[in-house]
């Protein structure tokens, strides 16, 4: 009997690395119109910001449906394992819900849990789940684990543009221009499962400045847990030179710091530009 990982595709694990750690990822869904792609399956991470810096329309994007978790819970079940299903934030995402609603009957074999964080945080939250896995623990220990860990994960990050907060009508078109103008990078934050900004810094550099500073402050990095830098778009250069600007904050070889590319889920909302660290905090 194995106990398997599952989560959605918001947590930003590309194929090959999911084949890598045993983990199985369902595919949220983007439509560019009336094209629906499966994220990670038919478009890249690379391919999805292409189009979306092509696109005139925002893209939008669904939650994983009950009856996909079901398949897979019924999957489990018949091969005698055990699984986590660890899922979006359920104040930003529908996935939560679907995971629970398909657990009618598989309550023996699979426990759900709401990692309240996005991307690259839901990411770090996986790998922990795989390292308890591999260490032997059972799925009701990895959850509980999960469970009591996950309060501890710090993501923050910095956005390049407000363009497309304003695409997605989270923003006015006014607060958008301004921004523009006045170079305005805001840093935001992942709190109880929903988004807060934390500041807003005038251009790149100050930009930068404040992020170290939100991460120095947000109670010291744990190197002994997973940690993940991520970046939007198709280039990571605004990425590499925060960490060359932040080296100091980081205790391992730049080469070893784990990177991620983020996805549609999320990147919809920020666009292309934005840089974040994932992180489990010192209690």
């Amino acid at each position: 009997m194995a106990v398997r990982i599952i989560s959605d595709s918001g947590c930003d694990i590309v194929p090959e690395l999911a084949q890598k750690w045993n983990v199985e990822i369902l595919p949220i869904k983007t439509m560019f119109g009336d094209e629906e792609f499966l994220d990670g399956v038919t478009m890249s991470h690379d391919q999805f910001f292409e189009k979306l810096i092509e696109s005139e329309k925002m893209p939008t994007t669904s939650q994983v449906p009950p009856f996909e978790y079901e398949a897979k819970y019924e999957e489990i079940k018949e091969a005698g394992d055990t699984a986590v299903c660890i899922t979006l934030s359920s104040k930003l995402s529908g996935c939560y819900q679907s995971a629970n609603i398909a657990l009618e009957d598989y309550e023996d074999c699979i426990t759900v849990v709401d990692s309240n964080n996005v991307c690259i945080g839901q990411r770090i939250l996986v790998e922990m789940a795989v390292r308890l896995r591999d260490e032997g623990k059972s799925a009701p220990e990895i959850a509980e684990i999960l469970n009591r860990e996950k309060n501890n994960i710090k993501l923050i990050a910095l956005l390049d543009t407000l363009e497309y907060l304003k695409k997605g009508g989270r923003i006015s078109a006014a607060v958008a221009m301004a921004g523009s103008l006045l170079s305005i990078k805001p840093v935001i934050a992942i709190e109880d499962g929903e988004v807060v900004v934390l500041g807003k810094a005038r251009g790149s550099k100050n930009g930068n400045n404040m992020l170290k500073e939100m991460v120095k402050n947000a109670g010291g990095i744990r190197f002994s847990d997973p940690i993940c830098l991520g970046y939007s778009g198709l280039s990571d250069a605004l990425l590499q030179k925060y960490i060359e600007d932040s080296k100091e904050l980081y205790d391992m070889p730049k080469e070893e710091l784990p990177i991620s590319s983020i996805g549609c889920a999320i990147g919809t909302h920020v666009g292309p530009g934005a840089i974040a660290v994932a992180f489990f905090a010192k209690q």
